[in-house]
């Protein structure tokens, strides 16, 4: 707050500026309040513009700027919630908007709201520890500011806004925060580290597990493919047999007598080619009476094809009897000519043992 007209020295707590003389017109600056008094009371604000005064019975006792003006708030010494002396300054930024109790409110509004800014500002920062003086510096601002204002409004002026300017703190409490954050980008440093060997480790270990799977499952196709095929092979081999053997029992069944001889006479060579065989491989062997009978030898072969074939023949027409059933009976007379071709067998051979 400034008086006009002074000599341009500042003016300190307590001491009031030179004020306007009263010359019966004047002119008021803008954004000024002129306090007039008569006879020593309070009589009105001079408004801006021209402004015309008594001599002698009007008096300009107070002069009032209504511009928002900062005010520098010295440093001061406070004590924060965990022990720790700290040494702030701050700037306030202020208004009057009642230049009447700016005036007769307070003896000097800009000294009283200085000190009040200054004891809130210590009884704030004793409520709060020194992270959180230095990380709620906006809501400790905020809170000097409320402060204020709720004992300004009698003085006519209002708190626009506070701002802690600097924070200094003693050197060792700063070289312990200093190494308190050097600790704790350590510890960062050292958790992101391990959280990157262990996610490689995960992935080593999941692509492991993958490759397994995946080998398992081709080990596991290819034996299902290899026993697909083997069934397949055995399928078409069984089916080839019995096209073979059904065939050979067509050519029998259709031979008739000349058929039969002639698988007759190809069991007599089996016979005696096994015999001889038989002869050539073992050092003692067993043979049989009439060696030297070549005939009886392909008569006794004979009757035991005879015996064996006989059995083979009745089931394998058992067969082809119920192959026919499931095919709607439309081979009824291949039964019959099996079947005839069975005791036409059957019958020869005991014609060759009575022949013996």
């Amino acid at each position: 707050m400034m008086g006009l007209g002074g000599s341009g020295i500042p003016p300190s707590y307590f001491q009031k500026s030179s004020l306007p003389a009263n010359t019966i017109i004047r002119f008021v600056p803008q954004q000024t309040a002129w306090i007039v008094e008569r006879m020593g009371k309070f009589n009105r604000i001079l408004q801006p513009g021209l402004a015309v005064l008594i001599p002698f019975i009007d008096r300009i006792a107070y002069v009032k700027s209504l511009k928002e003006a900062a005010i520098e708030i010295p440093s001061q010494s406070a004590i924060t919630a965990d022990n720790v002396t700290l040494e702030l300054d701050g700037v306030l930024y202020t208004r009057v908007f009642d230049a009447y109790k700016a005036s007769y409110g307070v003896e000097d509004a800009e000294y009283a709201i200085s000190q009040l800014a200054q004891t809130t500002m210590r009884s704030e920062i004793g409520q709060l520890s020194l992270d959180h003086v230095l990380k709620e510096r906006a809501a400790l601002n905020t809170n000097i500011t409320a402060a204020i204002n709720e004992a300004a409004q009698a003085w006519g002026v209002t708190c626009l806004r506070y701002e802690i300017r600097d924070i200094h703190a003693p050197k060792p409490v700063v070289e312990a925060m200093h190494r308190q954050v050097t600790a704790e980008r350590s510890k960062r440093a050292e958790i992101l580290e391990s959280e990157g060997q262990r996610q490689s480790a995960i992935n080593i270990a999941e692509g492991k597990k993958q490759s397994v799977i995946l080998a398992s499952e081709a080990l596991r196709a290819e034996k299902i493919n290899r026993a697909s095929g083997e069934a397949e092979a055995i399928t078409l081999k069984a089916r080839a047999t019995a096209t073979g053997i059904d065939a050979v029992a067509r050519a029998i069944a259709e031979g008739k007598s000349a058929a039969q001889g002639a698988l007759s006479l190809s069991v007599a060579e089996k016979y005696v080619d096994a015999f001889g065989k038989l002869a050539k491989e073992g050092t003692a062997v067993v043979v049989p009476g009439n060696v030297g009978d070549i005939g009886g030898m392909i008569a006794t072969a004979l009757s035991v094809y005879g015996k064996v074939g006989q059995a083979q023949a009745q089931s394998m027409a058992q067969q082809i009897v119920d192959r026919d059933h499931a095919l709607e009976g439309e081979n009824d007379q291949g039964k019959d000519v099996v079947k005839g071709a069975v005791d036409a067998i059957v019958e020869d051979f005991d014609k060759a043992t009575d022949r013996r």
